[in-house]
């Protein structure tokens, strides 16, 4: 199935958490000389218009990074996110929104490697078009657990998984679980950031469950409901399961999360956890 395009929800609330724990753990890893990879298993477009047809059916960003990118005063923390966001958008004018793969780029060293995969045939020659002048970025059209897998373990021992699939499908969280596990059977020293949407309660709590099951450690939970659950159609919060968090990204998140909420929410009763689900 390959209906979902993201720029429908490009710049939305779960966008801004999604690339504000991306810019943290990149920026965590850059504080060693070393190389790192950076894997991207459903990748995108690479960047978005937010003046697009797509972009504006819905308007998602509107109630994202519309709302805080000129903020006065963010915490530090949120500094770099909103740094790129910016440099993106040199008028006052917010206009283009960067995916995941931008993102990395724009931070990443240059002797680092981005390996990037996409089926939707539009989004694929989007992201060629973004990035094929670049040696050090792969790009492949194909099932992107299959060729994460065939890239593990990457020589440098030292990577960011980020994993974002739409969950349109019922078994996609099964094949989250399932390719998370396999993945880290062959690069268990990896970062591994899975990204989820809040629209059931109890297919959430299921989702986490397994992964407090699977057999792996050290995983933290990062979550933001910007409104009660609901059994209504419709995201009430977005949440990132992260392995092998580094380790100041819980005490980074605990200063972001509240000013996230403040701006953000949309009820009173909307919320955040950062939870330790697996310890080390």
């Amino acid at each position: 199935m390959l209906s979902y395009r993201h720029s429908f929800h490009a710049g939305n609330f779960a966008d801004v958490l999604k690339h504000t724990i991306q810019t943290l753990i990149i920026e965590s890893l850059k504080q060693k000389p070393k190389a790192f990879v950076y894997y991207d298993t459903h990748a995108g477009a690479g960047k978005y218009s937010l003046f697009s047809k797509y972009s504006n059916k819905n308007a998602e960003y509107k109630d994202g990074i519309e709302k805080i990118w000129q903020k006065n005063n963010p915490p530090q923390e949120i500094n770099t996110y909103l740094s790129l966001i910016k440099d993106l958008n040199p008028s006052e004018t917010l206009q283009i929104y960067p995916g995941s793969p931008l993102v990395a780029h724009m931070l990443m060293p240059k002797q680092n490697r981005l390996e990037l995969s996409e089926l939707h045939p539009t989004d694929y020659a989007l992201l060629e078009q973004e990035f094929n002048h670049l040696r050090s970025v792969n790009i492949k059209k194909k099932d992107g657990y299959k060729h994460l897998k065939s890239k593990l373990p990457p020589i440098q021992r030292r990577g960011l998984i980020l994993i974002d699939p739409p969950y349109e499908l019922k078994d996609e969280y099964n094949d989250v679980i399932k390719n998370v596990k396999q993945a880290h059977r062959l690069f268990a020293t990896g970062i591994y950031a899975i990204w989820y949407p809040v629209v059931s309660r109890h297919n959430i709590e299921r989702f986490c469950n397994q992964f407090k099951n699977s057999g792996i450690k050290n995983i933290l939970r990062i979550e933001l409901n910007i409104k009660q659950d609901s059994n209504e159609y419709g995201m009430t919060g977005t949440g990132m399961i992260i392995i092998n968090p580094p380790w100041k990204l819980a005490q980074q998140m605990q200063q972001v999360m509240p000013w996230l909420l403040e701006h953000l929410k949309q009820d009173q009763q909307a919320s955040y956890k950062i939870e330790q689900i697996v310890n080390e």
